[in-house]
This record gives structure tokens, sequence and C-alpha cells, in this order.
């Protein structure tokens, strides 16, 4: 055996022992219940309304197009997690006009382009939570998610020790990403 203690019933709850030990994270439900997340009630509080207001620096800001721009997200999941935003406070990818959906389109594939000349993933995760229900922290305003992915990057360190490892700073990681955007070098 594992020299764990053998799985009981959850105290509480009628039934059988289902094999599964409980890691316990009540820490997340910070975030579940959504304390501390930016407001969301039009473009007065909306965070993706006002980075492009800001210097690219201090709005973590890596390129500006027409339409769209790219901003590091400010709690990544890694290092050169990118959101592709538009200027314009819309919330469900269907209101887009058709450039707005062009230059995300062509800002993801940049997007996806720039991590790899500055940092090699080995893969990404493209995506939008359309909704509450879908998942979005920020749901007034539409973005797109692009994850870089490298194996092996997803571990318990968040879980057991609450941290999360990320091997650089944004200031870091903006510079090195904006300095790259549209082919330059990284």
């Amino acid at each position: 055996m594992s020299g764990l203690p053998e799985p009981e019933a959850a105290e509480g709850f009628p039934g059988e022992p289902d094999g599964f030990q409980r890691l316990w994270t009540p820490h997340r439900m910070v975030y579940v219940a959504g304390e501390a997340k930016p407001r969301d009630e039009g473009e007065q509080e909306c965070p993706f309304c006002a980075a492009p207001g800001r210097d690219d620096e201090a709005g973590l800001v890596v390129a500006r197009g027409a339409h769209v721009y790219a901003v590091l997200n400010l709690f990544p999941y890694n290092p050169g997690h990118l959101l592709i935003c538009p200027y314009r406070h819309v919330a469900d990818y269907t209101d887009l006009t058709p450039e707005e959906t062009r230059e995300l389109a062509e800002f993801s594939q940049e997007a996806m382009r720039t991590v790899r000349r500055v940092s090699g993933p080995g893969g990404f995760n493209l995506g939008m939570n359309q909704g509450a229900a879908g998942g979005a922290g920020i749901a007034a305003h539409l973005h797109q998610h692009i994850v870089p992915r490298w194996s092996g990057d997803a571990n318990f360190l968040p879980i057991v020790a609450r941290t999360k490892a990320l091997p650089q700073v944004h200031g870091d990681v903006r510079a090195r990403l904006a300095a790259a955007w549209g082919g330059g070098d990284a």
C-alpha cells in the first residue's frame, strides 16, 4: 500500500469509501467566491478598459493594434500567459465586429509566434470563457487566453504549498515579449 491511511466516507456524508484520498484546499474559496476580483460593472471599473490607457510597462501591454491589444495576465498560469482583448468593452464573441474578430485571430497567432521565439514552449492552451457560468473571471469584457505550456509545468505546488512557481517577473516577461512582437529579437 501507499503508507497512507485507508480512505473513509467523508464525514457527514453517507456512503462507502471511494478509494480517493482528500487534499482539501479551502484557500481557493477566495478565488471561487470572487473576493479580491476586479469589479465587473462596466467600463469605469473594467481592468481591460483601463490597461490600454496606461503606459505599456505599467499596464503590462505587450502590443497594440487598431482594434485589440495583447496584455500579460496579472494572475498567470505560466510565464508569458497573454490575454488578447478588444479595446471596445464587449462581452460576447458573437458581438465582435468583423475587423475585431480578424485582428483578435491575428494577434492570437502572433502571440503564439512571439512566445515561441522568446521561451520555446512545447504547446499552448488557447481559449475564451464566455459568461460567468462559463468561467469568465471578468465576464463583461471578452479576452482570449494564450497560455504557453511545457511538459511537466503542472504540479502540486499550488495545492500543497499555496504557491505558484513563476521563474520570471512580469516586467521582464513583458519587455522580452514586446521586443520580440512582430518578429523582433527577444
